[in-house]
């Protein structure tokens, strides 16, 4: 039989002191804290339809989870048509800009595998990850190249910002290009075994057939296309 994995007696423990000391909440109060330092997370936007958040005293959320790069919270919120229910989301106490960034080799893209736990599974994709506080986007996506394809990036191009799952995340990411000169050591120690340089269009025609599944790459290609990257 298969030990089953400790889980910590308070996950509340390991967030970011820069989201606030919140070692001996609740979390609810834990919850609260946030509504105060972060007030942005709980806004709801002017006019009808939208699913608002329940203020407390009446009821309160909580921080169900949280580690140096994730919280998961329960919102209690009021249903259009007048219903209440909680909801689950999942938002980044980083301050950084995540990052995702297309690699360009001459006229050519540079596409990874890599596995995935969350799906357990290899997957054709393009470098990303979050980003390095006190660096903007355009020093975090050079970073993430410089990281995983092991060359400096020769030019950087945004392609916009895309939210990857708007029914569970919270999180903008930031769009690049960047162009290469070269494949350098990648970072296998990240769960990445290999590289490879197609043309934009096999790119293209690997996300048309399902080869390549990633959002971030699907995105970043069709971003590229409008932009007049692709050769």
């Amino acid at each position: 039989m298969t030990p089953a994995v400790p889980v910590p007696a308070s996950p509340l423990a390991a967030l970011s002191t820069k989201v606030g000391d919140m070692m001996d909440h609740t979390p609810e109060s834990a919850y609260a804290h946030l509504r105060d330092t972060r007030p942005s997370w709980f806004l709801t936007p002017p006019g009808e339809g939208g699913i608002g958040i329940v203020r407390w005293p009446m009821t309160e959320g909580q921080v169900v989870y949280r580690d140096r790069w994730w919280m998961l919270l329960q919102d209690p919120v009021l249903l259009p048509d007048g219903r209440p229910g909680r909801y689950l989301r999942m938002v980044s106490p980083q301050l950084a800009p995540a990052v995702a960034v297309l690699p360009m080799l001459g006229d050519q893209v540079v596409l990874i595998e890599h596995f995935r736990h969350a799906t357990r599974a290899w997957h054709w994709e393009i470098p990303r990850g979050g980003g390095t506080e006190g660096l903007g986007g355009e020093k975090n996506a050079a970073k993430e190249v410089e990281e995983e394809l092991g060359v400096p990036a020769r030019e950087l191009i945004s392609l916009g910002t895309l939210h990857p799952d708007t029914g569970i995340l919270a999180s903008e990411v930031e769009l690049y290009a960047a162009r290469i000169d070269a494949v350098g050591e990648l970072a296998d120690g990240e769960g990445i075994r290999r590289a490879r340089t197609v043309d934009f269009a096999e790119a293209e025609q690997m996300a048309e057939s399902g080869r390549v599944s990633d959002s971030f790459t699907i995105a970043a290609l069709f971003r590229a296309r409008r932009a007049g990257l692709a050769a």
